[in-house]
């Protein structure tokens, strides 16, 4: 093996992208010293998004002062590179900003996304990429569109806002949910926000009625459109308010980072996220991964902290699946970043030796 390409995606709330692909190219450099490795970090659109981005095509950081998702001070980022800026949502509504006890998607709101797109506007951007995931929200994005007609309605109306009609948005996003129904947002993503079954059911509701206003607006309906769902419904703002085009994040990504030529010549590549099981096929990173290194011959390793339906992952395609866990350790133990770190390694060189 000459070339190795190691593109891992983080593990939430353990390692970064970055981080794992370090402990693996560790992991490979124990076995294969003279072997080429190129780190990628990787990103659907949720965490890490930014990050990876900057990574693949460079770019200017850009800080700014928004609100958060119960419209507190915070500092976020986001990357200009030319006339193309590049948002992750999460660092302006991110269900992160918050403790546990303050989650409550009936108030949390996305007007600090809608700050820094009106932001990345300002200074001249005509195309904005806004990776969704990891969202507080469950505002169907009003509080963006709110942010927004703040900054540039002159009547308080969104139809008074010309400053948008250049500017083309790209949403990237692994979710393919509708706004609404038993797939929808609310009952999908909500309980794990905070919002208990009642709230769910209002949040649903709330979603119908302004779905309902916005179509008679504008005369069509984008609520049932692949990634409406996203973001808390986010995703369903930029559709119908931005005529934004959605893409898989991963797919997105691996397009500006010229991913094909960089598998020319490649022996392996090595992917990976927390938990592998049969979701994983249903568009998730390392299946993208997976699909792009497949159509030019090269073998593809998936690891994962927890593994189920290794059988299905191995019939899709993945010469290697591994957990890198070894069986009976604790949660507590497995989190630990450097516990994380030496099992990825130990894992890659495993792999590397057969």
């Amino acid at each position: 093996m000459n070339k190795i390409i190691v593109a891992i995606d983080s593990f939430k709330g353990c390692l970064t992208s970055a981080e794992a692909n370090q402990a693996a190219a560790e992991g490979i450099a124990a076995e294969l010293p003279e072997a080429e490795v190129i780190q990628m970090p990787v990103s659907d659109g949720g965490e890490g998004w930014l990050e990876a981005f900057r990574a693949a095509t460079g770019g200017e950081m850009v800080d700014i002062v928004v609100r958060d998702p119960l419209m507190r001070y915070a500092h976020a980022q986001y990357l200009v590179n030319g006339d193309t800026a590049v948002i992750e949502i999460a660092k302006a509504s991110g269900l992160t900003m918050l403790s546990a006890e303050e989650r409550n998607p009936m108030v949390a709101t996305s007007y600090g996304t809608g700050q820094m797109v009106a932001d990345a506007v300002r200074r001249g951007c005509r195309h904005i990429i806004a990776g969704l995931g990891g969202s507080a929200t469950s505002d169907c994005g009003i509080g963006m569109l709110r942010a927004i007609i703040d900054v540039f309605a002159r009547q308080g109306s969104w139809d008074d806002i010309g400053e948008l009609r250049d500017v083309s948005f790209t949403i990237a996003t692994d979710v393919t949910n509708p706004l609404c129904g038993e797939n929808g947002a609310a009952c999908v993503f909500a309980p794990q926000k905070g919002a208990t079954p009642e709230m769910v059911r209002m949040l649903d509701a709330r979603a119908r009625r302004f779905a309902e206003v916005s179509a008679k607006h504008f005369g069509y309906d984008r609520q049932d459109m692949a990634g409406a769902g996203a973001a808390g419904g986010l995703g369903y703002a930029f559709l119908q308010y931005m005529n934004a085009e959605c893409r898989s994040g991963i797919e997105l990504l691996l397009d500006a980072v010229g991913f094909d030529s960089i598998l020319e010549d490649a022996s392996l590549v090595i992917t990976g996220e927390g938990s592998a099981d049969r979701q994983t096929l249903m568009g998730k990173l390392p299946f993208g991964i997976l699909q792009r290194a497949r159509s030019r011959h090269v073998p593809v390793a998936l690891m994962a902290g927890r593994v189920n339906d290794s059988q299905q992952l191995a019939e899709a395609g993945f010469s290697h699946v591994a957990c890198i866990n070894p069986p009976g350790i604790s949660l507590e133990e497995a989190m630990k970043p450097e516990t994380a770190k030496a099992h990825i390694r130990k894992t890659v060189s495993g792999i590397i030796a057969k």
